[in-house]
């Protein structure tokens, strides 16, 4: 590690892998496709997506509290709990004005926006709830969060679409630099599974249309892909600055060393055909982490499995290693693209590639696309020894955001 690295202490999940780090960990590793027919999708042209099961958060949350939040809310207040007791803090004892929260959300309240939208065409203005705004607003998770954490340093919402939790964890990192923080609570949630998430993003042409299999539908970097699935979840991580983890005593996962992020500048859904802004994110990175390309080991890729931008990603992956490319993954094969928390969930398993020197397997991938020169690990886990990793989040936008982990 260097002196700007900032330790990584705890780790929170809720996937469609499971509710839970291990769980997520577990189901990711398994490799197989879990996107599924959602009655929540009934009758629209794609009615299938990733969603996280048996999530009960009247149980987890309490039913007062599940009441007053979205679903994105609640599925990043649990995995934000999560994370906060694997760090081994305590918030009734913690100096609440040195804990940051920083969190990225793309989609936020999609739930309580559409049961507004349908009073209002109903003509029942009266029946739209005075909760409305305070459910749905995108700052509203890092304040409900922060409030239910008791932490009140430096609240911050990100939102830079399908990067949204890569640039929370970025910023995040740079609050611990400067010294405006011990602790940051960072990552990111959404939950753009509902009608007209689906709807829209159909009309984009950006949804897989595989109704007939929908399980083998996310299929990064595959000749057949056609589309990215609908997904769900929160992936949180708890940052501290070194010497603050080490004078309690906590166990150190992991160091985020590096970030980087670029605008392509180029267009509202299409990311640059040469790739030059994503190249420019990683690359700042590796440069903020004072390391080299040969320095990575192993690369959680963005890897939608939409045709056009797995295969830029490939190509600049091929193009940064010239000798060839270290083990790459996609978790979107199996859990779907979760949008704003996609860079953090996909952080967090990186971390814990690095901690079990262990690379998931991209789910669904049978005939790797002609001309993509890069080593996707399929079908099962694989044992890699590694030090350094990058996980790659790019969004609606031309918006960049690359993470650079180093092993504990």
């Amino acid at each position: 590690m260097t002196a700007r690295d900032m330790a990584v202490t705890g780790l929170g999940l809720v996937t469609p892998a499971g509710v839970g780090v291990e769980e997520s960990w577990t189901g990711i590793c398994a490799g197989s496709g879990l996107a599924a027919r959602d009655e929540v999708l009934a009758g629209l042209p794609v009615d299938f997506s990733c969603w996280v099961p048996d999530f009960d958060a009247a149980a987890l949350l309490g039913p007062r509290l599940t009441w007053r939040i979205d679903r994105f809310t609640q599925l990043a207040m649990v995995a934000a709990r999560q994370a906060v007791a694997d760090a081994a803090l305590d918030p009734e004892s913690w100096d609440a004005t040195r804990v940051a929260v920083v969190l990225g959300v793309a989609a936020a309240g999609g739930d309580t926006w559409a049961d507004a939208y349908r009073h209002l065409a109903e003509g029942r203005v009266n029946a739209i709830s005075p909760l409305t705004l305070p459910r749905s607003l995108p700052n509203m998770v890092a304040g409900e969060v922060s409030m239910d954490l008791r932490a009140t340093g430096p609240c911050l919402t990100t939102s830079t679409a399908c990067a949204s939790g890569a640039t929370a964890l970025g910023i995040a990192r740079d609050l611990l630099r400067s010294g405006s923080c011990d602790i940051a609570i960072a990552g990111g949630t959404d939950c753009a599974r509902v009608p007209m998430g689906s709807a829209a993003f159909h009309r984009l042409g950006a949804l897989s249309q595989r109704r007939d299999d929908p399980a083998a539908a996310s299929r990064p970097f595959d000749v057949d892909r056609d589309g990215f699935v609908l997904s769900e979840g929160a992936g949180i991580v708890v940052l501290e600055r070194p010497e603050h983890a080490r004078a309690r005593g906590a166990r150190i996962r992991g160091y985020l060393a590096g970030y980087g992020a670029s605008a392509d500048g180029f267009h509202a859904t299409s990311p640059r055909p040469d790739g030059d802004g994503a190249r420019r994110a990683v690359e700042a990175a590796l440069a903020d982490a004072g390391a080299e390309p040969a320095d990575v080991h192993h690369v959680n890729a963005h890897g939608t499995s939409t045709p056009q931008g797995d295969r830029i990603e490939a190509n600049l992956l091929g193009a940064l290693f010239r000798s060839g490319t270290p083990p790459v993954t996609s978790v979107k094969g199996t859990i779907g693209h979760t949008l704003g928390a996609a860079g953090a969930v996909e952080a967090a398993v990186t971390v814990l590639s690095l901690e079990r020197q262990l690379v998931p397997p991209t789910a669904n991938l049978n005939q790797l696309d002609e001309g993509l020169d890069i080593d996707v690990v399929t079908k099962a886990p694989r044992a890699h020894r590694m030090t350094g990793a990058l996980s790659n989040a790019f969004g609606f936008g031309g918006q960049n955001a690359v993470l650079f982990f180093r092993a504990a």
